[in-house]
């Protein structure tokens, strides 16, 4: 099993660009597992691989936009 983070994003956020944003703003590697996004809200799973600190740099930037953060256990067939 591994450990990825699960997005929940507010539809106030329906025009920015969050996930881009985070592979230029922070030194970090994403993979999107799952994501559905609609006008009044979004959720996506990913796994974030980088060093420690920049990945909390990354989360603190994501709550300040209103992006909750869940961190999640995901099961690899």
């Amino acid at each position: 099993m591994d450990m990825a983070f699960g997005l929940t994003f507010p539809g106030a956020l329906q025009d920015e660009s969050i996930i881009c944003d985070l592979c230029k703003k922070f030194d970090i590697n994403l993979k999107i597992i799952e994501a559905s996004f609609s006008m009044e809200a979004g959720w996506a799973i990913l796994q974030i691989d980088g060093q420690e600190e920049e990945i909390k740099r990354a989360f603190a930037f994501l709550e300040e936009k209103g992006v909750k953060v869940q961190k999640i256990q995901i099961n690899k067939k």
